[in-house]
């Protein structure tokens, strides 16, 4: 299946297809030089069978997890673009999860002022969110995605074999990013999330959570308005994830949790029982007021003030500016604090 996304900055194609990894240089320019970014977690053949299909590969590994996601190895990746002798017609390919995604994304966007980029995600978070939209960005300063840019791929390609390999929290973790989809526009895609079998319907919440990204993202690329629905549970999220030990939580365990609070009471008794059906966290044991702390660095904040995503009806949300106090006892008061 195509899924075209169109941008004012550009278009591309999704390919959603199983065994399409196999088919990569039918679907991408693979006949120049390739920089194909990967990582320590990502079975080395799907990396193998992509560089097969180039005219001359370099795969470049990197260590798994959020730690690799920073300036050190961004000037790793350009490192060895400029040791292998890239030119401004050449690509970057990335093969793995939403780190590998996001760094090779805006590797591609500063090198030679730009170069083409492609996205093969392996994970379940980065196929149904990350790999779509355009962002991409390291953590600086232990502030996560603080530093980046916006850049189209030229193509992404999804294929769901790739999650064969992937260990259940691992899924897990994707599928809260389809749970937050669902609440903010899809209560169709909610009724399959909490009734049905996961495993049996992974495509269609797959290509169900697409299609959301690809509505948000075609109306507002740059986040200006309607896209920053696709932050429902981000702030608190993020400030898990900065707050202490990046391995302790994953990124979707984080906003499983930042939702909580942030929905209606008749929203959270049906969404605490799906959470609890992904083995997803709804609470955290670290200290509220040091995440609140955190928040405030938020890019949503204004001032005093900071905007939310509040979802009051399961198909719909709003974008709720509120003081930064208030919203800290709206934290607090949903996660029974």
């Amino acid at each position: 299946m195509i899924i075209p996304i169109k941008t004012q900055n550009g278009s591309y194609n999704i390919y959603l297809e199983r065994g399409a990894l196999n088919k990569a240089g039918e679907y991408f320019d693979l006949d120049r030089k390739v920089m194909i970014v990967t990582d320590t977690g990502v079975p080395s053949e799907y990396s193998k069978t992509v560089a097969a299909l180039c005219k001359n590969a370099v795969i470049t590994t990197i260590e798994m997890g959020e730690k690799s996601k920073n300036i050190d190895t961004f000037k790793y990746i350009l490192e060895c673009m400029v040791k292998n002798d890239f030119t401004r017609t050449d690509c970057v390919v990335a093969v793995g999860g939403g780190v590998v995604g996001d760094l090779s994304g805006f590797v591609a966007s500063c090198f030679m002022r730009g170069v083409d980029f492609y996205n093969i995600p392996t994970t379940f978070l980065s196929q149904v969110d990350s790999s779509i939209g355009g962002k991409t960005a390291v953590d600086f300063m232990g502030l996560k995605n603080i530093v980046g840019a916006f850049y189209q791929p030229k193509g992404v390609l999804i294929d769901s074999d790739t999650l064969k390999t992937l260990p259940d929290r691992q899924l897990s973790n994707g599928l809260a990013e389809s749970v937050k989809m669902s609440l903010t526009s899809d209560p169709v895609l909610f009724d399959i999330l909490e009734k049905s079998d996961i495993s049996e319907n992974i495509d269609t919440i797959i290509l169900r959570s697409l299609n959301v990204k690809k509505y948000v993202v075609e109306q507002d690329e740059k986040e200006a308005g309607l896209r920053k629905i696709l932050n429902f549970g981000h702030t608190l999220a993020h400030s898990i994830e900065t707050n202490e030990n990046l391995e302790k939580y994953y990124h979707g365990e984080c906003v499983a949790i930042g939702m909580v609070p942030m929905c209606s009471e008749e929203v959270r008794k049906r969404l605490i029982p799906v959470l609890n059906k992904m083995n997803l966290p709804t609470k955290t044991e670290y200290s509220i007021d040091l995440l609140l702390d955190v928040c405030k660095h938020d890019k949503k904040m204004s001032g005093e003030n900071i905007t939310v995503v509040y979802v009051d009806k399961i198909g719909s949300a709003e974008l709720i500016k509120m003081p930064f106090v208030e919203y800290g006892d709206m934290v607090k008061r949903g996660l029974n604090i």
